[in-house]
């Protein structure tokens, strides 16, 4: 029996003789269905090419000719409309009985009884249809349907070079890709932006599909297999992947797909069959995703992206184009698209050029989305299938305050847009003039309002927001930029400029919190110790203490850099009080090092630790005797007292900041440390929103440190509150708590004249 790369084969080489003919492009046409009909022994073969968003015949062998350019179907009309709509093969013993068939007797198809159809993809759309049929009802054998899938990789690439479909249909934009589409996500950051799509992995446009050398072509999917097997081996041995809300099945679904002597063989089947290495990946792929359309299993639809990220990273390599849209740089105002993306990525983007930010999936904690805050970029989160619906270069606008992003919207919608963004400046220049306004409350109490920070360009906003001074420095961030380990000398030059720039305000640095979703690929985990729950594992103090040559080394730098002034050291993730004094004794010895040799030093260092870890709570009136301050973090501390991974996208939403159980917590913490006269401040996400903002001053909390865009609101919120009222008040919600919290707290707001938004 003929083999489905025989029988491609034959076709490709009699179609090779067609395509290199002097002939026009529709007399090309006419001759391929001649060829495919012949070599099928298929008494119809039709070609429907998309122009002008409809389907039209263009060419045909067995229909009557005078339907050409005549008979024309909507998307998703008919077989030859539906199989252009879900990009997907039919293959019918009877045509008339699928629930889509659509008669059209100018063809004079009624006499054939069995159909199948293949889609003419271009750039990952339907741009056509190629169809045989047969009087005889029967289905088309695998090997005919595979050689029809391949012919169609063919035709692609010669309707394209001969202008035969609109530049639109040419570019993939079916109906769904060129008017105006409105899709709705989950807010991460808010905000308004405009500019054009650019995905982050840009999609790799194949524009040779017949190969020249077959053997040539097969030795570069060799060499791609490799270097993709390698990394994926490298991603495990560092326990890195599925840091952006995945579960371990993902690399191991990774692994086996990487591994799969069935889809490598395939590939070199397609190669076997006339195609090049990119296009033979291709045509693998659109043939396992249509495949994989028709199974039920819930398990396999979650992993067809896996399948996807696995196919794409091999086309990648076969054709050289390894790098990000970063890599090349944005060449003007830009909405990135991703499906993920780590904090340390998002940092390679021109801050000057990235408006905002468009997740596939993504949660409101997630640290990318803290660094976007902290830059100032919207993100909207939770889109699925942006791919299908948005295309490189489409214009797009971001309403990260509804979670809205409009695709290609017309000029009343961007004017309207463009309005809505002047008054938002109007409002963000009513905040920035609050910069030198102190925060004090209603009945007299100030408030001190810190901001966070990580880089150095985040410097000049200190001054600018009007803030009391850096209440969180990550100093995680120039470990997550930096290729290597930074050393010593570089971390204290950074310290160093973060201490000037302050002047006589504080700064509070956060020592190294690395692990989680902060992996750094020059700090890798021991073998074999690939973690299930990393948010809960080997990350931050855990980490330093282990690592102590890591600790020592900041310690040094920051004693260094803060000689003659008041260093502020704060501790992440702090369980147990012993871990706190086992972090203090690392500083404390590198003091009595530098001590010894002369060294100008700090005139005080203030210890603090932050909570975070639900357990530490307990042990508060053990270890405040011995801080200077205490910080809550309530990122994480959030998805502890939830056991709610906040990576996790159908988690992101599920628990609210303004729940009792939070609320009583914190009122706790505050209570616990009240007696020691500790500093506590918050400095998490949460002292950023302003009704969250009003909650937390309602449990006696009086210092915040927020993002700077936060600042400005944040101080208008605080001149407007009564705050023995609002004490008062949340006291009587938290003893017979509310059905909902968020919706009393909006309504009190109300009432006082404060605006919760």
């Amino acid at each position: 029996m003929i083999t489905a790369v025989a029988a491609a084969r034959a076709i490709l080489t009699s179609l090779h003789e067609v395509m290199a003919s002097r002939a026009g492009a529709q007399a090309k046409l006419n001759q391929i269905v001649d060829v495919i009909g012949a070599k099928l022994d298929s008494e119809v073969c039709s070609i429907y090419l998309l122009r002008e968003g409809m389907l039209e015949l263009f060419a045909t062998r067995g229909l009557n000719q005078t339907a050409v350019h005549v008979t024309r179907m909507a998307v998703g009309e008919g077989l030859v409309g539906t199989i252009a709509a879900n990009v997907e093969t039919l293959n019918l013993a009877e045509a008339a009985a699928h629930p889509d068939f659509a008669f059209f007797p100018e063809t004079g198809e009624e006499r054939f009884h069995s159909f199948a159809g293949v889609p003419i993809v271009r750039r990952a759309r339907s741009v056509g249809v190629l169809c045989v049929q047969h009087a005889e009802p029967r289905r088309y054998d695998e090997v005919e349907i595979e050689a029809l899938q391949t012919v169609a990789m063919v035709l692609s690439e010669l309707i394209a070079n001969a202008e035969l479909i609109d530049a639109e249909d040419a570019l993939g934009g079916g109906p769904q890709m060129t008017g105006h589409a409105r899709i709705t996500g989950l807010t991460l950051v808010k905000g308004l932006a405009s500019g054009v799509a650019v995905f982050h992995q840009p999609r790799i446009t194949i524009e040779h599909v017949v190969a020249e050398d077959t053997e040539a072509e097969r030795q570069r999917v060799y060499l791609a297999f490799d270097k993709m097997r390698e990394q994926i081996d490298r991603m495990a041995s560092q326990a890195e992947f599925g840091s952006g809300g995945e579960h371990e099945e993902v690399l191991q679904t990774y692994r086996m797909f990487a591994y799969d002597e069935g889809w490598s063989r395939r590939i070199n089947e397609a190669i076997d069959s006339g195609l090049t290495a990119e296009a033979a990946i291709e045509r693998v792929q659109q043939r396992t995703r249509m495949r994989m359309r028709q199974i039920d299993d819930p398990l396999l639809a979650d992993r067809m992206h896996d399948l996807e990220d696995l196919s794409n990273r091999l086309l990648r390599i076969v054709s050289g184009q390894l790098g990000t849209a970063a890599t090349s740089g944005l060449k003007g105002d830009a909405i990135l698209i991703a499906r993920n993306l780590g904090p340390a990525e998002l940092l390679e983007y021109d801050r000057r050029r990235l408006k905002g930010v468009i997740l596939e999936e993504g949660s409101l904690t997630a640290h990318v989305v803290i660094v976007a805050r902290a830059m100032g970029v919207p993100v909207i989160g939770r889109m699925r299938a942006l791919r299908g619906r948005v295309r490189e270069g489409d214009q797009l606008l971001i309403d990260g305050d509804q979670g809205v992003v409009d695709v290609r919207p017309a000029p009343s919608l961007i004017e309207a847009f463009e309005a809505r963004f002047a008054k938002n400046r109007e409002r963000q220049a009513h905040y920035t003039a609050m910069r030198d306004v102190e925060p004090i409350s209603r009945d007299g109490q100030r408030i001190a309002v810190l901001m966070n920070a990580g880089l150095r360009d985040d410097l000049p906003m200190l001054s600018l927001a009007g803030a009391d001074g850096i209440g969180l420095f990550r100093t995680e961030f120039q470990f997550l930029v930096s290729a290597t380990l930074p050393a010593r000398e570089r971390q204290t030059r950074l310290y160093r400029d973060v201490l000037e720039a302050a002047g006589d305000r504080p700064v509070v640095f956060r020592t190294v919190d690395i692990g989680g979703d902060k992996v750094l690929p020059y700090l890798r985990h021991n073998e074999g110790e690939a973690e299930e729950n990393p948010a809960m594992g080997w990350r931050a103090l855990r980490v330093a203490l282990e690592r102590d040559g890591l600790l020592k080394v900041q310690a040094r730098a920051l004693i260094e850099a803060a000689g003659g002034r008041t260093l502020n050291v704060m501790f992440p993730m702090v369980t147990e009080p012993w871990e706190f004094d086992a972090a203090k004794a690392v500083f404390e010895r590198q003091l009595t090092f530098l001590r010894l040799r002369k060294r100008l030093l700090p005139e005080a260092i203030r210890y603090g630790a932050m909570l975070e870890v639900p357990a530490l709570a307990e042990c508060l009136d053990i270890l405040a005797p011995r801080l200077s301050f205490l910080s809550i973090g309530t990122n994480d501390l959030t998805q502890f007292l939830f056991a709610a991974d906040r990576s996790n996208p159908k988690l992101a939403e599920r628990y609210d900041w303004l729940s009792p159980a939070i609320l009583r917590f914190l009122r706790r913490a505050v209570e616990a440390v009240r007696p020691f006269g500790t500093d506590i401040t918050v400095c998490g996400e949460m002292g950023g929103r302003r009704l969250e903002a009003l909650a937390l001053l309602g449990l006696g909390i009086t210092r915040l440190s927020i993002t700077p865009a936060a600042i400005g609101p944040i101080k208008e919120l605080v001149r407007k509150v009564d705050l023995v009222a609002i004490r008062a008040a949340m006291a009587g919600w938290l003893a017979d708590p509310p059905h909902d919290m968020r919706a009393t707290l909006a309504v009190w707001a109300a009432e006082h004249d404060i605006e919760s938004d």
